[in-house]
């Protein structure tokens, strides 16, 4: 048979105090999980740090990806081209998805409850995101998606149809100056979503282009803290 795949390389940020929460951060095509931690602590000034939140950011490993004719890239799964009206490549989102499920029960090891799991992403990495929690993952915290999208016939969509249990919520984000990835995809995916039965935030950021800024990060961390609460001492 397929040898188990390698786990994924993480960054960690461990919780200031009693470790009750897990958080999985998904990086951007070409990214790393050091390099998106870098980033917001550039943009923050410090690490996006909590007192029981464990932060987890993978990397991708690298494969062969299609936009960039072929060439490696630390991916979390290939594309056709950048484009939501082309089919998904299923064969690699689910490969990633195996590979994301051991990360999420690797928490679970670690005595954290599938409700105090979330994941999500900034731009591909918050796409993958939909895909884990939306159809292999339903009982995880929530999802965040950052500046992303999903195919206007993807696999998500597909198993949402045939969906009835009460979904993880989706906190997301998108730039009306992107460039890269549409404002109008990103908005088309929450309308989707939320047809589908997914309860759906969706915060505008004026002039924002395919990047991160402080008051999004800001409006992320207090949505964290909203879906992952500090547990109240619990009695022996």
């Amino acid at each position: 048979g397929m040898a188990a795949p390698a786990a994924l390389r993480r960054s960690v940020v461990s919780p200031a105090g009693g470790h009750t929460a897990s958080l999985i951060f998904l990086h951007g095509s070409g990214h790393t999980g050091q390099g998106v931690r870098a980033w917001i602590k550039q943009i923050l000034n410090q690490d996006m740090a909590f007192q029981h939140i464990k932060i987890i950011y993978p990397t991708a490993p690298a494969r062969p990806y299609t936009p960039m004719k072929g060439a490696f890239s630390t991916v979390w799964f290939d594309r056709y081209k950048v484009s939501n009206d082309c089919p998904e490549h299923i064969e690699s989102i689910d490969a990633m998805c195996q590979g994301l499920t051991d990360l999420i029960n690797d928490e679970i090891k670690n005595g954290i409850a599938k409700n105090r799991i979330l994941i999500g992403g900034f731009s591909m990495g918050g796409g993958m995101a939909m895909h884990v929690a939306y159809r292999f993952h339903q009982d995880l915290a929530g999802v965040f998606a950052l500046s992303s999208f999903l195919n206007n016939d993807s696999a998500v969509y597909q198993a949402l149809k045939r969906n009835e249990s009460v979904l993880p919520e989706l906190f997301q984000c998108h730039g009306t100056a992107d460039e890269l990835v549409l404002y109008s995809w990103g908005e088309e995916t929450n309308k989707m979503l939320k047809s589908l039965g997914v309860s759906a935030s969706f915060h505008t950021l004026p002039n924002l282009n395919h990047e991160l800024n402080r008051t999004e990060i800001e409006k992320l961390k207090s949505w964290i803290e909203m879906k992952l609460p500090v547990e109240a001492a619990k009695a022996n």
